[in-house]
Parts: structure tokens; sequence; C-alpha cells
């Protein structure tokens, strides 16, 4: 089969093909938001493996071959399917993922149900309609744009839709080396990053990388009556607390000796890049949702701070809960917390300081048990690839603005495996969330008018690839 023209003409019949289709792509999202795929323990796996299967069902409508679910031990499935009839062009790996998060609490979601989707204010609501089951649909939506409208694709594609990205992709690794010689590529395009802001397109060009651990801390065989024995017994909580605190500084910093050594300095050119985003303070701290009064930390631009600064969160804290609060000294307190780490740090080495912290001088006598979680490392590209010059044009033509270039705070821990075990191949992280998508957080939604210009850039990256 011949591969479809890259002309100016072929672009332009895709993209009317998309416009008067848009509808159903949207529809096909609606579904798939629909199937609760949380992939995290507890939760229903079968619920994880129906989402995979209709992301199966999804790509053999939309016209993709070897269509298949991928397993691995103990994990989600992956959904696979490709289009490789273009000989002698390039072959781009789609990347997303059909898991999510935990929905929270669902009062506080503004629809009834996190997974009956529902349009208002020009977005989509709905626990995944942005991360990451949109990342889905804006590859369906230009494969099949180029599909009905020429018979066939500008390049070759491979596309994997991960099952248990949200959980941590433990099985990724394994999953990889069992199916490099089925996925390798000339480029990955990983559909599951966001834009510097609404109506804005971006590429991820870092990420930070994630060390975690749980902690506890035990004084006592029970809880006891805090009047009965309150003052000469210790408080386990008091003592977490204490350790938690001995881990950042007045100015918010991380207080680990040598934890800022390898930190690697930004160029003047990166500098630069910062400088020229459109933003301030306010508006991070407005987008952040920060409270009147709350201090921004660090002394440097916040954006920089978020994108290539280590930091520390504490994700949970338990002792009691707010239902069971009585007046007792509690048995133990546990805490989960993690460090969030940039180029060049030494993730091993992060973790080692960091469990050495926690059990250094335990508060009074107290007994502290540090478990260890998976840990992921950083990730960092320059842009000098022939597949960053596409894709900076086809975003360009696709929202009507100069695309940036920006990092990411969070941690994507797939990105590096994929890239290393693809041989180098060049990663490129667009994504169609925005800063008022609450990923992870109740209330996520997709900005539409994103939605849509977001596969309209991908419709033309296919035929840049080609050009460039």
């Amino acid at each position: 089969m011949n591969p479809a023209p890259v002309d100016d003409s072929a672009i332009e019949k895709a993209l009317a093909w998309h416009a008067s289709h848009q509808p159903e792509y949207l529809e096909e999202l609606k579904k798939l938001v629909r199937i609760p795929s949380v992939s995290f323990e507890g939760f229903d796996k079968q619920q994880v493996r129906r989402s995979g299967e209709a992301t199966c069902d999804l790509m053999k409508r939309k016209g993709l071959q070897n269509v298949q679910l991928l397993e691995m031990p103990n994990a989600h499935p992956y959904a696979y399917g490709e289009w490789t009839q273009a000989p002698g062009r390039p072959t781009l790996l789609l990347y997303a993922h059909h898991d999510v998060q935990p929905a929270g609490e669902k009062e506080k979601w503004k629809i009834p149900d996190p997974f009956e989707p529902v349009e208002n204010e020009g977005r989509l609501w709905g626990r995944g309609a942005a991360d990451d089951k949109a990342g889905i649909l804006v590859h369906i939506a230009a494969i099949d744009s180029w599909l009905k409208a020429h018979g066939a694709l500008p390049v070759n594609v491979k596309m994997i839709i991960e099952g248990e990205e949200e959980a941590g992709s433990a099985s990724l690794p394994a999953f990889l080396k069992k199916y490099r010689k089925m996925l390798q590529a000339d480029a990955i395009v990983l559909t599951d990053t966001g834009n510097f802001d609404t109506g804005l397109p971006s590429i991820t060009t870092a990420l930070r990388g994630l060390v975690t651990v749980q902690v506890e801390v035990k004084a006592l065989r029970q809880p006891v009556h805090s009047g009965m024995w309150g003052g000469p017994v210790p408080d386990p909580t008091m003592a977490l607390c204490r350790i938690l605190s001995r881990l950042s500084k007045a100015d918010g910093s991380i207080d680990l000796p040598g934890i800022y050594d390898k930190v690697r300095p930004l160029t003047a050119e990166e500098k630069k890049s910062l400088q020229a985003l459109p933003t301030d303070d306010e508006l991070f701290r407005k987008q952040a949702g920060m409270l009147p009064g709350v201090q921004l930390l660090g002394g440097r631009p916040p954006w920089e701070m978020n994108w290539r600064q280590p930091s520390l969160a504490v994700n949970a804290i338990q002792a009691s809960t707010r239902r069971d609060a009585r007046n007792i000294i509690c048995e133990s307190a546990w805490a989960r917390l993690g460090i969030r780490t940039v180029p060049d740090m030494d993730v091993e080495e992060v973790q080692r300081k960091l469990i050495d912290a926690l059990k250094k001088d335990p508060p009074w006598g107290v007994q502290v048990e540090v478990t260890p979680e998976a840990t992921g490392g950083w990730w960092y590209t320059n842009t000098e690839a022939p597949a960053f010059k596409a894709a900076r044009k086809a975003l360009r033509d696709g929202y009507g603005k100069e695309p940036v270039s920006i990092g990411c705070g969070g941690s994507i821990p797939f990105v590096d495996p994929f890239s290393r075990e693809l041989g180098g191949a060049p990663a490129l992280l667009i994504g169609v969330e925005d800063p008022y998508t609450n990923a992870h957080s109740e209330n996520e939604s997709l900005d539409l008018g994103d939605f849509v210009k977001a596969a309209r850039s991908a419709i033309r990256f296919y035929a840049e690839l080609v050009r460039a």
C-alpha cells in the first residue's frame, strides 16, 4: 500500500474529516471515561481489563491492525494496535494510558458521578477525561482522520496504551524488554502531559523523578487514655511530627546533607525560556489554588522551583481518624512522603539520605520503621532531533500559537525506560491537560477546545515528520 501524501491539500483533507467528525471522537472519549479503570490495589481489576478491551475495540473500529491485549504476570493489561503499511516512512510509537486515579471524595465533585462525564463551561468533567483517556482519543482521531480521508497514513504507527501507569508502571521495564522488537520506532509520542496554559501548545522537555517512603513511629502496644497516661508516656504522633519537621528548613528547602550538591544549573537559554513564559507569581498562586497570605517558597521563579529544583511533600499522615477521634494517645503514627528529584541527582542516594534522616535520633526512644517504595528517575532531553522541529510546526499550525518548551514538576516513570529500551528514540511529551485540569484531584476536567487543537496538531505532525 502507498502511504498517504503529505502536501498541504492532503493535510487539509484529513483536517476536514476531523472537523466533521469531532462530536464522534468526543462521544468515544465519554465511553472510555464511563469505565472506572482505577489501577490501584483494592479496586476492581476487572474494570481495568474492561477498559483495555474497550480500547482495543476502539482501535479495531478505527482501522488499526494486529490489535491485542498484551499481558504481563500480575499486571493490568496493555492495549496494542498498529498500522505499518507506509514503507520507507518513519515509524511513531504512540503512548497513552487507560487506567485512572481513584475518584477521591465524591461529595467534592461538581458532577453527580465522577465516572459519568458532563460537558459544562467548555470542559468535559470526569475522572480520566484528561488524564489520560483524552490522550487515547487524540491519537485515535488523528489516525482515523487520515485513514478515512486517504485510506492510508503518512507514517507508520504503533499504539501502546498502558493499564497501570497511575499505579507506578511496575511491570513496564520487563514489558519493554519482552516486546522490544514489536515496539521499535523512530520516535515516541507520549500524550500524557499538559500545556503551560489553556490554548498554549507546550512540549515537555524535563520531568522530575520521585523517591517515596512510608514511615511508622511506634511507642505503645495499644492506644491508652490520654488523661490516665498522658505526661510520662511519649506521644508517637508528636514524635512523628518532630521527625518530619527536621526534614525542611524555615525557607521550605530540604534539610538533608548534600541534597542540592548535584542539582544541574539552568543554562542561559533555559533561563531565557523561563523568563519568556506568559506568567507571574500571582497567576501561579491562582493556578495552584493558594490561599491569601500563604507564601511562595524558594526565592526563585516558581516554575523554576517546580521544574528544576527538588521538593519534599508529606502525602498522607495518620494516627487516628476524624471519625474515631477520642481522648487517647495513639499507639503509632504513620506517614507517606516523597522527594521529587531533578537532573543530576542520584535517586538511590536521595533515598538513602531520606531513610537515614528519618531513623536518626528518634525522639524519646520511639521505634521508627521506614519502608521504601519504588523510585523513579528524572528525565531530560534536548530538542535537536527532527521530530521536535516537526512537532513545533504542527503545534503552531494546530493551535495558532507559537509552542513553548516547559518542564514538569511531576514524574512519569515510563519515559526514560521507553526511550532507553528503544535505542534512544526521541520522546516527545505533548499532552492536553492544563493548569485547571485537576488531574488526580476531584473535579478533573478537559478543555474541549484544546482537545480539538491537540488532534489537529497530531494530524499535521504525521505529515510534518515526513517533510522535516
